[in-house]
């Protein structure tokens, strides 16, 4: 298929009927290097032929190049246009005759028939050296498997190009090419080169506009009014001669070859018949000189061959196109050794890349001045000592498009920029415009926001720090701007997109946010607190920064430790366990002192001789109490003398356990000053992934930027990832409602929240330093005048005094002042003792239920004991009293008989025994007898005692019972 994009359908079919079915490996004739050597020539003319000839009879007798016993012969070929009779006469001609490689020149008239020559050898791996041929499809070593040439391709001219930007110092470059090969290649070989060898980025060329347009093209103006928008006036074309009249034509009709334009071209371009004055191009040294060519095409195959012979053997060459069909596994090898060479020759410094393409290959700068005149203003060749290409230019003696003798800036510098900026407090402050609002205020300058997402606009009004910094630079520098907001509201960084091709669905990185906008050049500065950092300074550029800062570390502060039991702080808990035990100890020990002691009684005063008891536990527990809490104690003191001794060293005791809590509770309650949670970066529970401890970012930050470029702070990156947050804005609002424990973010926006609200606070020192720059486009015209104006805005101490309106609001002065002034006790303090006193009373109130209710309960349960006993008595009353009235009756009746009849009163009485047996009393218990029991049993007892009979009743008794008889 690549075949027939050179040759003819007819030269293709030639060559297939040439090509034998089956490869057979050719064997050598002999274990030594051939004596003696054919080299193929395809020539122009006779003139070439006559010193291809002549090269290589002088070159028998250069015993550098031509050891002895090796003969070189030439076989020369007339090239033709046409490619099929080229391809037969080499066949024919040369290969025939066994040459080991061929020199081929170029057709004037026509471009196939050096492919033709490549093709046909290529394929038995015989080497071609090409003296004329220039175009890229020769550096395809798919197609071209042993080409090279001695000439360097059209596209090499790009490596020229950037020495000659770098010189003038132009940066931004529009780029216009044909859409052939030649031209892409020149395209893709500028931006390889500049990536590759140009690593200062300040330095390095960047393209802004590429233009391509179709070979023999009619008019050109279309392209030319786009270029017109483009900001870079440095303009790169290769073109062919026919192509490069057009495309000067129609710039001369747009006035774009007047002063401040500049044309770079090519050699084709400049071979026009119109080219403007002012114009550099390029000429090849010895471009149109084969003889040269010759000779050193002929003397690198030499040397090429010494070499290989020195290290192998050489096998025969194949000698025929017909039923040779085997590849030349000399030649390819003779191949590698011909692209190694490195020789000084009649051109220059003759070497190859891997391509087979000539490096080192020397140029003229060539000016255009008036009337047409080609005049040489500077070169590009060999330096020998340093053994690279060097660019020397004469300025003085150039003319610049409008026949002048000033340097262009390269660059349309535009007076109205479009600015971009974000809502980051209290660089930004950005309000929405209201609905019954015309404009903005005095100090705030319209900055609408285009939502990307949506496409709506909505209009707002901008203050703060960087607006009155954009409002000094606009003056100093004498530019007007349009300020809109960041379209998605992020700073930048990178995002893998979906880019759907021809071929399919790829992906790819691409900035978005501020950063997106400026290297898509859909704006020209941002002012913004944007960081400085080596990933957004690849892709825009930063002037000198106006406010240096650093990454620390936001957090609440922590809250006392107002409890309820915030007065015990004083002591620790051991302490008053102690405290509690030697309480009781002491109550205890000056009980038994003064119970035991023959001092703890003594005699009243009074005349009444009763004794005071002595000191009994409760008291004892009551008096150390007392003391202890500097009570006054009316009752219950020690009465011996050891017991008042240890009473005194008690009450020590006391007064130094009093003091020292008081002491102690100003400094836990009052002076306390809560210190910060973390102490920086550094801080373990930070590196612990295990720690329950929540940070965060923000996605797509600087600072995100930096804690991915640590290695050392992976482990940390990982963990907060997933909290990072869309806004400063929210993450600042969740450390001040406790969801967040620390916010990671640059130190000026986190010291302007601290000193806003005192509750916050920044941890540790600052880490990962840098700055807040302006940034611009690449090559952006006005990156010079703002870093002198920012320069000047510090010595001047502009910044300082944005600093102080802005970020500090002289509220550090009222933290620090907040800081040192001791602390109030509130009743978050105190609240434990008024609950304990509460208690106190609770408990109290409780008891004296508790009380009541027992007492009452011991009241009801006595009066029930009482009524019990009492009916008890009066039952066993009851009792006496029938035993006495038949006692007193039976006595009666003896006293009515009479005491004369004994034996009737024996009688009687043993009747009445007999009827009324006397019962033996009932034991009685003391604690069961009725009050006056007691004293009627003496009686009874005195009255038996005497002989007198007991009494009828008792008075104390009622004399009608006859109920309780049962």
């Amino acid at each position: 298929m690549k075949l027939t994009r050179m040759l003819p359908a007819s030269c293709c079919l030639l060559l297939c009927l040439m090509i034998p079915q089956a490869l057979l490996a050719q064997k050598p004739t002999g274990s030594e290097s051939p004596s003696y050597y054919n080299i193929g020539g395809v020539l122009s003319n006779n003139e070439s032929e006559s010193h291809f000839a002549t090269v290589i009879a002088h070159l028998n007798f250069d015993q550098q190049y031509v050891p002895r016993g090796t003969t070189y012969y030439d076989k020369t070929i007339r090239i033709d246009k046409n490619p099929i009779k080229t391809a037969l006469n080499v066949c024919k001609h040369l290969i025939s005759r066994r040459v080991y490689a061929v020199v081929v020149s170029h057709e004037p008239t026509g471009d196939l028939s050096p492919a033709a020559v490549s093709y046909t050898s290529g394929f038995y791996q015989i080497p071609v050296i090409g003296i004329s041929s220039r175009e890229a499809a020769f550096s395809d070593k798919n197609i071209h498997v042993s080409f090279l040439r001695t000439v360097p391709p059209y596209y090499h001219q790009a490596d020229v190009w950037l020495e000659i930007l770098s010189h003038f110092g132009y940066t931004k470059v529009i780029i216009i090419h044909s859409s052939d090969t030649d031209g892409r290649a020149v395209l893709g070989r500028f931006q390889t080169t500049s990536q590759t060898n140009y690593d200062d980025i300040d330095v390095r060329a960047t393209v802004e506009s590429i233009v391509e347009f179709e070979p023999k093209l009619d008019s050109f103006s279309s392209y030319l009014m786009d270029m017109k928008t483009a900001q870079s006036r440095v303009y790169l074309l290769y073109a062919s001669q026919e192509d490069a009249y057009v495309i000067f034509r129609d710039a001369a009709i747009h006035n774009m070859t007047e002063y401040g334009h500049i044309w770079i071209v090519t050699e084709q371009a400049l071979s026009a018949n119109n080219t403007p004055t002012g114009i550099i191009g390029l000429k090849l040294n010895n471009a149109e000189n084969e003889t040269d060519h010759i000779r050193d095409a002929i003397y690198i195959l030499a040397s090429a061959i010494k070499e290989m012979t020195v290290n192998e053997t050489i096998t025969e060459a194949p000698k025929d196109c017909d039923d040779s069909g085997a590849i030349w596994e000399s030649g390819k090898r003779l191949f590698g050794y011909l692209k190694t060479r490195n020789i000084r020759g009649e051109t220059g410094q003759v070497a190859f890349d891997d391509n087979g393409d000539r490096m080192y290959a020397e140029y003229d700068v060539i000016n255009v001045h008036e009337n047409h005149s080609f005049v040489k203003v500077g070169s590009f060749h060999y330096d020998s000592d340093k053994r690279k290409m060097r660019l020397k230019i004469n300025d003085s003696s150039i003319t610049w498009p409008g026949n002048t003798g000033k340097k262009p800036e390269g660059i349309m510098i535009p007076t109205h920029l479009k600015v971009l900026t974000i809502e980051e407090k209290p660089f930004v402050y950005a309000r929405k415009l209201l609905d019954d609002e015309i404009d903005c205020a005095d100090d705030e300058v319209v900055c609408p926001h285009f939502n990307i997402t949506n496409g709506n606009e909505q209009e707002y009004c901008c203050k703060g720090y960087c607006i009155d910094l954009l409002k000094a630079l606009a003056q100093r520098i004498n530019f007007t701007y349009d300020l809109a907001l960041s379209p998605d509201g992020q700073f930048g960084h990178y995002q893998l997109k979906n880019h759907t091709t021809g071929i399919g669905t790829t992906v790819k990185k691409e900035w978005n946010g501020l950063i997106g906008e400026l290297v898509a050049e859909r704006a020209d500065l941002i002012v913004a607190p944007l960081t400085i950092n080596p990933e957004r300074a690849e892709f825009i550029e930063f002037s000198k920064p106006f406010k240096y800062q650093g990454i620390t570390i936001l957090e609440k502060k922590p809250s006392r430790s107002s409890t309820l039991v915030s007065f015990l702080q004083p002591f620790s808990n051991t302490l008053w366990i102690l405290v509690m035990v030697s309480v009781h100890v002491v109550a205890l020990v000056l009980y038994l002192l003064d119970r035991f002691s023959p001092f703890g009684r003594f005699k009243l005063s009074s005349n009444d001789g009763t004794e005071e008891d002595a000191l009994n536990l409760s008291s004892a527990i009551w008096f150390a109490w007392g003391v202890l809490l500097n009570s006054g104690i009316g009752e219950g003191t020690p009465r011996s003398f050891s017991a008042r001794v240890l009473g005194m060293v008690w009450a020590g005791f006391a007064m130094i356990i009093v003091a020292s809590y008081t002491a102690n509770l100003a400094a836990f309650l009052v002076l306390e000053r809560p210190k910060t949670k973390l102490t920086g970066i550094n801080d373990a529970r930070l590196r612990n992934t295990m720690e329950n401890l929540t940070c965060a970012t923000v996605k797509g930050s600087s600072v995100d930027m930096y804690f991915r470029r640590q290695v050392e702070l992976s482990n940390m990156y990982r963990t907060m990832e997933a909290n990072n947050y869309d806004t400063a804005e929210q993450a600042i609002q969740d450390v001040k409602d406790g969801k967040l424990m620390a916010f990671i973010w640059d130190s000026s926006r986190l010291e302007y929240e601290a000193s806003k609200d005192c509750e916050l606070v920044t941890a540790g020192e600052l880490f990962g330093r840098s700055g807040y720059g302006v940034g611009l486009q690449k090559g952006s015209p006005w990156t010079d005048a703002v870093t002198l104006a920012i320069l000047d805005f510090h010595e001047s101490g502009f910044m300082e005094s944005l600093d102080k309106e802005w970020i500090f609001h002289g509220n550090v002065q009222q933290c620090e002042q907040f800081e040192k002034t001791p602390n109030t006790l509130g009743l978050k303090n105190m609240a434990g003792v008024f609950i304990l006193v509460g208690a106190g009373i609770v408990g109290g109130i409780g008891l004296i239920i508790i009380e009541v209710i027992y007492k009452k309960h011991q009241i009801k349960k006595q009066k029930k004991m009482e009524i019990a006993r009492h009916a008890a008595d009066k039952w066993r009353g009851t009792i006496e009293k029938r035993k006495t009235l038949r006692a007193s009756l039976a006595m009666q009746r003896q006293y009515n008989v009479g005491l004369n009849s004994v034996s009737k009163s024996v009688s009687s009485q043993n009747t009445e025994k007999t009827r009324y047996p006397i019962l033996p009393p009932l034991p009685r218990t003391p604690e069961r007898a009725w009050p006056k029991d007691k004293e009627y049993i003496v009686n009874r007892k005195n009255n038996s005692a005497a002989g007198k009979p007991p009494p009828r009743y008792m008075p104390t008794y009622a004399t009608d019972v006859s109920h309780l008889i049962v």
